[in-house]
């Protein structure tokens, strides 16, 4: 099995990236929070690794570290969430938001994430309600149930500045966040939200 891979980023085509490691070519899926701690393309990226073996097919997903598999691993085993499903949870939600919202209930808050619904998101909660201790934050709690935080103009600038990081020209980057932009959305939402609009 492969747990790590280290060599050289070939292609983002977001959710896969194409690692080149001495010359072979992995093609890996990542969650949004992954990709967006990705260096340029050309450099070298070293990736926590779970890897999914079938009938018909080896499908490698790729994290920024262990804590992010072990989350991948905790999801794909509520009954219903599939890996992809799985990928698209972590992309929607922090690990210590995903933790909040199951902690509190909030079904409303997990149904916002794309794919994820109404029986869905109580799944989640109801099975994953005593294992995700290790991701909880009382802070992303208090920030879940609070009002939004200022700088909403601030956060969006972030965004933009993180798209670009990740090879969006500024026009692309400031169209893609001001579609997503909301006024209690922080910059890591906004670049997850804008990321998925682009693709």
């Amino acid at each position: 099995m492969i747990g790590q891979l280290t060599g050289v980023l070939r292609a983002n085509r977001m959710p896969e990236l194409l690692i080149d490691v001495q010359g072979v070519g992995y093609e890996v899926l990542a969650p949004m929070s992954t990709i967006a701690k990705l260096p340029s393309l050309g450099e070298q990226v070293s990736l926590a690794v779970h890897t999914q073996v079938r009938e018909d097919a080896i499908t490698l997903f790729g994290f920024s570290n262990n804590r992010e598999r072990q989350l991948f691993r905790v999801l794909v085993k509520v009954n219903g969430v599939g890996p992809k499903m799985a990928l698209a949870i972590m992309s929607g939600l922090e690990p210590d938001r995903l933790a909040a919202a199951v902690t509190d209930k909030q079904v409303t808050m997990l149904t916002k994430i794309p794919g994820v619904g109404k029986k869905t998101a109580e799944r989640l909660i109801v099975e994953l309600a005593d294992r995700l201790g290790e991701w909880a934050s009382p802070d992303a709690a208090l920030e879940l149930a609070s009002a939004p935080r200022a700088q909403t103009a601030e956060h969006s600038a972030d965004a933009v500045q993180a798209l670009q990081a990740l090879g969006y020209s500024a026009a692309q980057a400031e169209k893609a966040v001001n579609k997503v932009a909301t006024p209690d959305a922080t910059a890591d939402q906004l670049i997850r939200d804008a990321l998925r609009s682009l693709v």
